[in-house]
């Protein structure tokens, strides 16, 4: 999550190879989660609860840690900002887009926050100057989108609207990274006090707007209500700190590399346990996208990115969240 000096960090007793395969698991079934929890809850319902819980896993951190949420009314309304483009926003756009697409399309918009953040590079909403490797790979994981949908046979049996939410929501994560590195680097705070203040104000804007676009619900079915806990619980609040882990461990460019295998994972899953349909199209699109993400990530300053489940804690670094 940050250029932490890494040499000094402790020895963890799980190795950071397993935890690195581990959060590769939690973010790729993430996907899995957001579409079995929009079976019976409406996709706010679904992003609130997500946020509770990845909350209150960020809160009992604080607490072992004795840490402290951080002060100043500026750092603050920074951190709403930063919760909306990074948290509230995207999450909320997956759950509505998995909606009407599989969560395996989904999977692989997210892998596309690398190509959003080069092209933003490209307008100069980015510090970070393109290559022409970089620019390359851009190209390359344009075609590898439109690989991916199908764009020879006329995008046919692809759901627009859904699509277009799940690539807004990739785009948020660079559009927050630019916005977080100008406003929140250097804060002083500590990266876990900045997380758990985020969450909590993505919580809260998600607990204005739910009411207002939703219906309480009659019931809670255990299994969806299950899956937005974990989401939360494991995808969010556990992942971020995992990543954290991992980032003062091995370093920013080698924790990155976790975004590379969500949407193989978030493939794999939803068509072994949902059942969803896949197109040879759809695999060799990803892969083509992959590539090209890697190439944007390429040189002594990759453009900052972050995945859906999450990309999450406002602190400089490059690695993704699912």
């Amino acid at each position: 999550m940050s250029s932490v000096h890494h040499s000094r960090a402790p020895r963890r007793a799980l190795d950071w190879r397993l935890r690195f395969g581990l959060l590769s698991l939690v973010w790729g079934f993430s996907f899995l989660l957001i579409k079995v929890g929009t079976e019976s809850y409406a996709p706010f319902q679904v992003t609130l609860g997500r946020l509770v819980f990845g909350t209150a896993v960020l809160a009992v951190a604080l607490a072992v840690k004795r840490e402290r949420l951080p002060r100043g009314a500026r750092t603050w309304a920074h951190l709403a900002v930063a919760g909306f483009l990074l948290n509230a926003l995207p999450f909320s756009l997956f759950a509505y887009a998995e909606l009407t697409i599989p969560s395996t399309l989904a999977g692989i918009c997210n892998a596309t926050s690398p190509l959003w953040g080069m092209a933003l590079s490209l307008v100069a909403l980015s510090e970070d100057r393109p290559t022409r490797l970089r620019v390359a790979g851009l190209g390359i994981g344009f075609l590898g989108v439109l690989t991916v949908l199908g764009a020879w046979q006329g995008f046919q049996g692809l759901d627009a609207t859904g699509t277009a939410l799940a690539l807004l929501a990739s785009l948020s994560y660079p559009v927050g990274w630019i916005y977080v590195r100008r406003t929140l680097a250097g804060s002083g705070h500590s990266h876990l006090s900045l997380t758990g203040a985020q969450l909590l104000l993505a919580t809260l804007q998600l607990a204005v707007v739910t009411p207002v676009f939703t219906t309480f619900p009659s019931e809670f079915p255990v299994v969806p209500l299950l899956a937005v806990a974990a989401l939360g619980a494991l995808g969010t609040g556990f992942a971020v700190l995992v990543q954290y882990g991992l980032v003062a461990e091995v370093g920013p460019t080698t924790a990155q590399m976790v975004t590379y295998f969500i949407p193989v994972i978030a493939t794999a899953a939803g068509v072994a346990i949902l059942g969803e349909s896949l197109a040879w199209s759809t695999p060799v699109g990803a892969l083509i996208v992959l590539a090209g993400a890697a190439l944007t990530q390429a040189g002594p300053k990759a453009a900052p990115s972050t995945t859906e489940p999450e990309r999450s804690a406002p602190v400089r670094r490059k690695a993704t969240v699912g």
